[in-house]
């Protein structure tokens, strides 16, 4: 072989003159010496990209010289034609090195003997005859000619030619933006086929094969890659062409399909040849085996790839092709990882299982390069059917043994929410029985015909639903039922998306045997038992537990507050942090938590600054610093979205400059988290303090600044049956008859308080005479305080309806310690059919039953509360979350992926539910090569960033309901791939400019969510065929989807949209024609066109949106509105309206929240006028230039909280609210102090009247 140096091209010099010319350009500049226009920087790239990519042609006519030097002598007899053949390459040869000598001159330059006024000129030539050898050289005679007279005939020189044109495009997909998604697309599966043909040929190699069992091959290969170099160079040099470049895609798909796929008989009878010779020519299996694990684990992972793509028409196979290839594919990938990620494991096997495992691996190259779709969909040849059969016998048999000795973690249908999955699927059911078409491969009287059997099957299992544990015979039918009704819905939902309907008769079958099974073993308990006394679990059980208020004061915690508080306000005026640390459950959080709210909120705070940063085991420097931002400002993450993190690091240390701050980081985990943040707080040497809480007890003494840590004691047994009482039954107290086994059950939670609040919701559910139980469950004294805590989890998971089970675990998808917006969980819980429907009652109420639920078992914390009560985000304690994702996997209900690694390892059955993917691009997840036919959720959790375009490898998911894309922006367009998934009923997206109008395709579609756009996103006149469609919103800024308005006269209207983020214009007609459309509109958020100017007036009819509740207007000034007549919440912010406009607001007779921010009305005069605001609860005052408010004692009769904020010329607040007897708070903050005042005269009023529970929180008040 040759050597390594054969890859040098002499391209190399000029290369390096390039960038050692670019690199003086840029001294010389920062110097201030010289003066460089961008055009020429421009210049140097362009340059140094048209001399790269011609290096395969350089590094292909050089090494086919050389070798034909080195063998003229030998050949020359042999071969008449080798002196001609010569000639021929040493005129390339000699214009490829002429170019070189052309760029004598840049050498020039860099020796410093050149006066730079000449570069210009150089370049320029340089480049022309760069060019001139492109249009003369690369032309396809030349290349023909060239191909015909040359060839390498050595692995190494093939490889690394192979590895010059996969250099090319990798940089090439990444460095030219004009290319569109489909081209590019192309030019990366020619990069994957590439590298497919280099791993084999170095599997070859490897396995001993050469001479002429290998020239085949080779040949094939350094073919195939001169013509994908042509191809690529075209590309580069026509980049500018639309024409050429669509032309480009046409050619380079040709040359995958005709020339490396296997689908020409001569290619793949070349494939086929040298695999078989692989397996034939190796002398010793196993030693083999054990020196090339990398290159088998290369081979195999790029077979993988041609496996993946067989399983894009996965529909279309035959039931048994279907499970032939689901085997195949897990078991490629199981040699693909034991090969690569478990090569220990691979050594621990026995000598003949390797060598096994060896013959296998070029079998399946064998079997998968003899597959084709067409062959798949029609029917396989009797030789391929029989060696596919054969594989597929040998992976098993070779998996089976692998897992006796390193048993993989079980997998089972997902048995959460098990009766639920019966009401979505008759659901489902029942929309396509409505559907006007009667499908082909699912006609109306088979839907029928599964509903019946279905709705019996329900009855059946909800009927033994309270015995199945109590009998062996009634759990293996309920098992058996769950396990027909999962079939069930997946076979229906394929037969939506295309396949074939030809298990119908066998699913029938099944439920009809269990009918028959049933009714014999419900006939047996005919005579029955008395009904199952102790947990209480059915879906309509109200639990007795207290209902916590928000920041309510712990039990047991008071020496612990007061020692906290004194550290942070006492002793050294240097920085210093103080550290609680204890272990899990134990409270730190809620401690913090407390001394926080104390110092927060009190009338006289000790810090001007106050900011909270949860930090958990996975944290990045930009999400800290937005955080801490985020919590001092008290603005949107979204602000910080697009900055630079040093930028936001030094925005930090400018705020906290010169003033006392109180920073708590929150479950601190290591230093280097500390790290990051630390040149951010400066130390002023006025008091500053940082509060953090950590597991770790050794953390705080890796800290500079750090006082002694303060370690947060368990519970005393007195204190702890406090705190179970203080759960239970607040102030009324426990019965006496309740006293001892309460105390005990208290006692063996082991002075956990989050062991004690799930026990408390654990009894709350609980009849009272079979609280011994529960007692003697908690009482093993064998298992640390941690474990108990988990088992305890385990009790309180179990007791928990079936309805609710799946809505706890799903909390396991979101990252730990994040607040949860329960408008999102509304929105998912109901796509994942989650919730029960129930007459009379909206979704927003049934999720507030759950949330009420899951609140009072102490399973779940409200974090934020809504305007006049209820949710508005929740999350789950860090331990709570541990259990939700190991129990989700467990009941294979959601699987979780962190890194790009956790993907490629990921194993199991192909009958994945959910998947969670943490901070992996999607094109990483086409990478691993996972195939799940039954996946329903996939969402993506990663922070704003850049991708080209939306992998097809997601197609595999067919089935997909909930799609997340998370941060990804898609170079701002819709990725077209997405309308092709039929089942989706939610799709979160970022950053996109419009909607195509293949969006029509997914007619089950009900929320589309838009992320950080920015912009306002046109919408396509197909949108108003999607009659699913409940909610069109877009999450941040004065941003709205716009409308097509014109001719909408044939267009249904959209029935069910509830939710509308809509951008108007100022025509009032074009407005009335698009909401004429939208009947059951309750929550509206109004913005203008960015594009759009005029002087007129904004003018909003609403009255006749009889169902609208919530309407938010943003950045329409002028405005006026004619309202609808049941508006309860309004928001207005930028609109500009005179106050003597607002009395019509206060005749609003269901108005119960008034927010009025950035200049929602001009003056600084408010006269409220008797009878106004009658109904009113909540009112908000920001950012206005109000200097006089005066009311009257009528006026806010209902209101229960006032928030004034950034109301720097109010002098006070109406004195009147000291009257108000259903005044429950009143927020001031950065406001004058004769406002301040105002607002302690109105608390001492309510004192006096017996108010004593107002709460007042007065901050930052200092003008």
């Amino acid at each position: 072989m040759a050597s390594s140096s054969s890859r040098t091209s002499v391209f190399d010099s000029v290369l390096e003159h390039l960038d050692w010319l670019m690199t003086t350009f840029e001294l010389l500049e920062y110097a201030g010496k010289f003066d460089a226009p961008w055009a020429w920087y421009g210049q140097l790239d362009d340059l140094t990209d048209n001399v790269r990519v011609l290096t395969p042609f350089v590094l292909y006519v050089t090494n086919c010289r050389r070798k034909q030097k080195m063998c003229w002598e030998h050949d020359l007899e042999e071969k008449g034609n080798t002196k001609s053949d010569s000639l021929r390459l040493s005129i390339i040869l000699s214009k490829i090195q002429g170019l070189p000598a052309e760029s004598a001159d840049l050498a020039y330059i860099q020796s410093g003997a050149s006066n730079l006024s000449d570069i210009k000129t150089k370049l320029t030539r340089f480049e022309e005859n760069i060019r001139l050898f492109f249009e003369t050289e690369i032309r396809p005679s030349c290349i023909i000619s060239l191909l015909h007279h040359c060839s390498l005939g050595d692995p190494r020189l093939v490889t690394n030619l192979i590895d010059s044109v996969l250099e090319n495009l990798d940089w090439l997909t990444l460095r030219i933006h004009t290319y569109d998604n489909a081209l590019r697309f192309v030019m990366m599966t020619l990069e994957a086929k590439l590298s497919f043909l280099k791993s084999f040929i170095c599997f070859a190699t490897a396995q001993g094969v050469v001479g002429n069992q290998l020239i085949d091959l080779l040949i094939h290969a350094e073919v195939v890659a001169v013509k994908a170099a042509r191809l690529v160079s075209i590309c580069w040099f026509k980049r500018n062409s639309k024409r050429v470049c669509n032309e480009m895609e046409s050619q380079i798909s040709g040359l995958i399909r005709k020339e490396i796929d296997p689908v020409h008989p001569q290619v793949r009878e070349t494939y086929i040849h040298v695999l078989t010779a692989s397996k034939l020519s190796r002398s010793s299996h196993t030693s083999v085996l054990e020196k090339n694990k990398h290159l088998l684990a290369n081979f195999i992972d790029r077979l993988l790839y041609n496996v993946m793509e067989l399983l894009e028409h996965f529909p279309s196979f035959s039931v048994l092709v279907k499970d032939q290839m689901l085997i195949l594919h897990e078991g490629v990938r199981f040699l693909r990882n034991l090969f690569g990620q478990q090569q220990e494991e691979f050594d621990g096997l026995h000598d003949q299982m390797k060598d096994l495992i060896g013959f296998v691996a070029c079998d399946a190259g064998i079997v998968i390069l003899s597959l084709s779709p067409t062959e798949m969909i029609e029917g396989l040849a009797k030789e391929t059917d029989l060696a596919l059969f054969h594989l597929v016998k040998v992976l098993k048999f070779i998996m089976a043994e692998f897992a006796q000795i390193y048993p993989p973690p079980s997998f089972c249908f997902p048995w959460t929410n098990e009766l639920g999955c019966f009401d979505f699927l008759l659901e489902s059911l029942q929309e396509q029985s409505n559907s006007e078409a009667d499908s082909i491969d699912f006609p109306k009287d088979h839907i029928h015909r599964v509903q019946e059997d279905l709705i019996f099957l329900r009855s059946l299992l909800e009927n033994i639903v309270g015995q199945r544990n109590q009998n062996v015979k009634l759990q293996a039918l309920w098992n058996r039922g769950m396990e027909v009704a999962y079939k069930a819905k997946l076979l229906i939902n394929s037969i939506v998306s295309g396949d074939k309907p030809e298990c119908l008769d066998t699913l029938a079958g099944d439920i009809e045997l269990m009918r028959t099974e049933a009714l014999g073993i419900c006939d047996c308990l005919s005579h029955g038992t008395d009904a199952q006394r102790g947990t209480n679990n059915s879906p309509h059980t109200s639990s007795k537990l207290r209902t916590p208020a928000l920041n309510e004061a712990p039990v047991g915690l008071d020496e612990a507050v007061k020692t906290i508080i004194n550290r942070l306000t006492k002793g050294s005026k240097q920085l210093d942090i103080v550290s609680i640390v204890g272990m899990a459950g134990l409270g730190k959080t809620t401690l913090a938590n407390t001394v926080y709210h104390h110092m927060h909120l009190s009338v006289c705070p000790h810090f001007h600054i106050h900011a909270w940063c949860t930090v958990s085991q996975t944290y990045s420097k930009h999400n800290l610093l937005s955080q801490i931002l985020c919590s001092i400002h008290r603005s949107s993450p979204d602000k910080y979205l697009n900055k630079d993190e040093d930028d936001l690091a030094e925005e930090l240390r400018r705020v906290l400059l010169r003033n006392r701050y109180l920073i708590i980081l929150d479950d601190l985990w290591d230093i280097e988290a500390w790290n990051l943040l630390e040149k951010s707080f400066p130390n002023d040497a006025n008091g500053s303090r940082i509060l953090l809480t950590s597991r770790i007890h050794s953390l705080p003494l890796q800290l500079k600044h750090a006082s002694e840590p303060y370690h947060l004691r368990q519970l005393t047994d007195k204190e702890s049956w406090a705190l179970l009482q203080n759960k239970l039954f607040g102030k009324k107290g426990c019965p006496p008859t309740l006293n001892e086994v309460g105390f005990q059950i208290a006692k063996n939670c082991k002075g956990l308080p989050l062991t004690i609040v799930l026990v408390a919701g654990i009894l709350a559910t609980t009849e009272q005479d079979c609280w011994k139980e529960v007692a003697e469950t908690l009482s093993s004294s064998t298992i640390v305080e941690t474990e108990q805590c988990k088992r305890t989890l385990e009790l309180s998971y179990g007791n928990l309806p079936g309805h609710l089970k799946p809505c706890l675990l799903y909390f396991g998808a979101f990252p730990e310690d994040e607040d949860v917006p329960v408008r999102t969980l509304i929105w998912l819980w109901t796509s994942e059919g989650f919730l029960q429907k129930t007459e009379g009652k909206s979704l927003e109420d049934v999720v507030d039953e759950y949330l009420t639920d899951l609140v009072q078992r102490s399973l779940v914390m409200v974090i934020r509360q809504r305007s006049i009560g209820g949710a508005k985000a929740c999350r789950i304690h860090d331990l709570i979350h541990e259990f939700c994702v190991e129990k989700a996997k467990e009941e294979s209900f959601l699987q979780i992926s962190h890194r790009e690694i956790d993907l490629i390892t990921l194993t199991g059955p192909h009958n994945l539910h959910r998947l969670r993917i943490y901070n992996t691009e999607p094109r990483k997840l086409k990478k691993s090569k996972v195939f799940f036919p039954n996946l329903r959720s996939l969402l993506f959790f990663a922070k704003l960033k850049a991708v080209y375009y939306l992998p097809t490898g997601v197609l595999l998911f067919k089935l997909l309901g909930v799609l997340d894309l998370g941060g990804f922006i898609f170079n701002y367009e819709f990725p077209m791939e997405v309308v092709l998934l039929v089942h989706l009923r939610y799709l979160a997206i970022s950053s996109i400019r419009s909607v195509p109008s293949e969006i029509a395709n997914l007619s089950r579609l009900e929320t589309f969510l838009v992320t950080a756009t920015g912009r306002n996103v046109g919408l396509p006149t197909t949108i108003w065929n999607i009659q699913t469609l409940r909610h069109l919103y877009i999450t941040s800024g004065p941003c709205g989807f716009h409308f097509p308005a014109d001719n909408l006269a044939g267009s249904p209207d959209l029935k069910h949209l509830e939710t509308l983020s809509l951008a108007i214009d100022s025509s009032s007609q074009s407005l009335q024609t698009i909401l004429i459309k939208l009947p059951s509109i309750r929550r509206l958020k109004c913005a203008p066109l960015k594009d759009y100017s005029s002087s007129r007036n904004w003018i909003l009819v609403l009255d006749g949106l009889s169902r609208l509740e919530s309407l938010k207007v943003i950045s329409l000034a002028p405005l006026e509105i004619k309202f609808p007549p049941y508006l309860k919440k309004l928001t207005l912010s930028h609109t500009d309206m005179l106050w003597s406009e607002i009395s019509t607001i206060g005749q609003l007779p269901s108005l119960e929240v008034l927010k009025l921010r950035y200049n929602a009305f001009d003056g600084e005069k408010w006269e409220m006028k008797a009878g106004e605001f009658l109904n009113l609860r909540f009112l908000e005052l920001s950012e206005l230039d109000l200097r006089s408010w005066t009311a009257t004692s009528d006026s806010f009769s209902r209101l229960e909280k006032l928030v004034v904020q950034s109301c720097w010329k109010l002098e006070e607040v109406p004195s009147c609210l000291g009257e108000c007897s259903t005044l429950e708070m009143i927020e001031l903050k950065w406001c004058r102090e004769s406002a301040v005042t105002s607002v302690k005269q109105i608390q001492q009023e309510q004192m006096d009247v017996g108010n004593e529970g107002l709460r007042v929180i007065l901050e930052n008040n200092r003008f």
